[in-house]
């Protein structure tokens, strides 16, 4: 069956990068299983994602307009799981998640890597915002600060890609709803950080700050449930 991924996200052919992006991240918050959603559906976004996400697999998808065609080329050109639409993404998950090592392989390959970035943006940031407030003003403590962002957001696009990469095993759905939420937080307090740093709007401050706050929190509790989840 053939599957127009935009018309799954809601946009255009014509689509910018961030429009894709803000209507996939608006989607998945939506239709998560926590909100009452379809998981279904969510493997259905997530497989739009993937081809719309990456300008090359887009440009591979606008040629063939088939996504059944493009997924089993990417699939044999890298050699990952993977298959065909969304049937194909939903028995690769079952196949995952059926594999006796499933749990360790998805903490191995998707947690400790992202927990690992995620830490890499967080644990900075008190020192960075105490810098720049030294003097907000001050070009070069201005660069300083922007440089910290640039940097963390090219880690938070690696981390969305890790998360990506290997579905959650059934058994730890909830904890991999949680992290979700956590890189989520913690991106959406980049976006705030990165207005404030255009136009000195305290109220962005604040709220990137907050949201970094809680994602810190969020991130520990994370710690106390893998360690549980080690222990079950």
């Amino acid at each position: 069956m053939t599957i127009d991924p935009y018309k799954i996200l809601g946009v255009s052919s014509q689509a910018s990068s961030a429009e894709i992006k803000s209507a996939y991240r608006e989607l998945v918050k939506r239709h998560h299983p926590d909100a009452g959603g379809d998981a279904r559906k969510i493997l259905s976004l997530n497989a739009a994602w993937e081809i719309l996400r990456d300008p090359e697999h887009r440009r591979a998808f606008d040629r063939t307009k088939t996504e059944k065609n493009f997924i089993a080329k990417e699939a044999k050109k890298r050699g990952v799981r993977n298959a065909q639409a969304t049937d194909a993404a939903q028995a690769t998950h079952g196949q995952v998640a059926e594999a006796e090592s499933a749990l360790v392989q998805w903490l191995k390959i998707v947690y400790v890597p992202t927990d690992r970035l995620l830490g890499q943006v967080i644990n900075p940031f008190p020192t960075k915002l105490r810098d720049l407030s030294a003097d907000p003003y001050d070009d070069q403590l201005m660069e300083n600060f922007c440089s910290y962002l640039k940097q963390s957001q090219k880690k938070m696009k690696k981390v969305e890609q890790i998360y990506m990469s290997v579905p959650t095993p059934t058994s730890v759905k909830g904890f991999g709803l949680s992290l979700y939420h956590c890189l989520s937080q913690v991106q959406d307090a980049l976006n705030e950080l990165e207005r404030y740093t255009m136009g000195y709007v305290d109220n962005y401050l604040h709220d990137g700050r907050e949201m970094l706050r809680e994602a810190k929190k969020r991130r520990l509790r994370l710690h106390e449930q893998r360690r549980r989840i080690a222990h079950s």
